[in-house]
């Protein structure tokens, strides 16, 4: 893969949105928008984060131009899924049921006479919210997995990896609810110094439960059907970083010209490398892959055509890839 970005917000926003400024709809909303979720009660959208904070932001997971009900909805690693959703005390179903009720006719009349296409995606919150409170419960509650599963993640309270393993299992639970895209985001990647000892933490606590979701997705019927994307924003370089005024030591910069990511799942050809970088590890000599070519075969394995999924806003036609983006042909089954 070769970026056009070099740091971590606009590569960032980049990868997740087809653009490195803030305002573009995500990828889980393109999809959203184009082809709908199999999920009554569940978000079509759920981004999971664990790790550090996240350079793009909430900008990754915006709905942008498109009807806001398309926007990626964060979830939470423990406790309650989603502040808010949960009825205070005294509050019963009954009660909350005729409030929305109340506050759907008034939203109706409103949008009847303005027309405002974000009204409906309020109403559409609002019973989203309603129709969540029994099911996210539900999801968040592993006691059905069996001990084999819960090892095979490594998601045991206290472990360094357990807030990314229990991502993990979610998304794969997301995925046999319905929901269409599930983003999990693990950050901390950013090894300006001692990038040996900062690598191999990380990959303790994402690798164990990585293998994992591709494994139970397997075991159960489901990868056929799903798409696994790994990987970030860019690479870092062949050559170590080293700043005395900085502080770094035995480190990595940001390197757009060349990195890696994986894919496994439904239309991807397995047991295969594409592309090569010289000698150095600097640049792409074989094969290089444009991020909006990854975002055109995404949508392609996911049956949409990546230059008819446009929508009008402000006077022109926009899409995930913009005005490029071609079929990485070599990596289809």
């Amino acid at each position: 893969m070769n970026t056009s970005h070099f740091n971590h917000a606009p590569a960032q926003l980049f990868l997740n949105t087809g653009h490195g400024l803030p305002g573009r709809p995500a990828m889980g909303s393109w999809l959203s928008y184009g082809i709908g979720s199999e999920a009554d009660d569940l978000p079509s959208f759920v981004v999971l984060k664990s790790g550090d904070n996240l350079s793009g932001g909430a900008a990754m997971w915006s709905a942008g131009f498109l009807p806001g009900s398309h926007a990626g909805v964060p979830f939470r690693e423990s406790g309650e899924p989603i502040l808010h959703v949960s009825n205070p005390a005294g509050f019963d179903n009954r009660a909350q049921r005729d409030s929305l009720d109340l506050i759907r006719r008034m939203n109706e009349r409103e949008l009847g006479a303005v027309g405002d296409p974000e009204i409906q995606t309020r109403i559409d919150a609002y019973e989203m919210a309603w129709r969540m409170q029994s099911a996210a419960p539900d999801l968040m509650n592993f006691a059905d997995e069996t001990p084999e599963t819960m090892t095979l993640y490594g998601a045991k309270p206290g472990d360094p990896g357990a807030a990314f393993a229990n991502n993990c299992l979610l998304a794969r639970r997301l995925v046999e609810r319905g929901s269409r895209f599930v983003q999990v985001y693990h950050s901390g990647w950013d090894h300006h110094s001692q990038v040996e000892a900062g690598v191999t933490a990380q990959a303790k606590i994402v690798d164990k439960a990585s293998a994992a979701l591709v494994t139970d997705l397997k075991q159960r019927g489901l990868l056929e059907d799903t798409i696994v994307i790994w990987g970030g924003e860019f690479g870092r370089t062949p050559m170590v970083e080293a700043s005395a005024a900085l502080g770094r030591s035995k480190g990595r910069d940001h390197h757009p010209q060349a990195f890696s990511m994986w894919m496994a799942g439904g239309g991807i050809r397995p047991g295969i490398t594409l592309g090569a970088t010289d000698e150095l590890g600097f640049n792409v000599v074989e094969d290089p892959v444009p991020v909006h070519d990854l975002h055109a075969t995404i949508l392609h394995l996911l049956g949409l055509d990546h230059t008819k999924l446009t929508f009008r806003y402000q006077g022109r036609d926009y899409r995930l890839t913009d005005v490029e983006g071609h079929l990485i042909k070599k990596i289809l089954a």
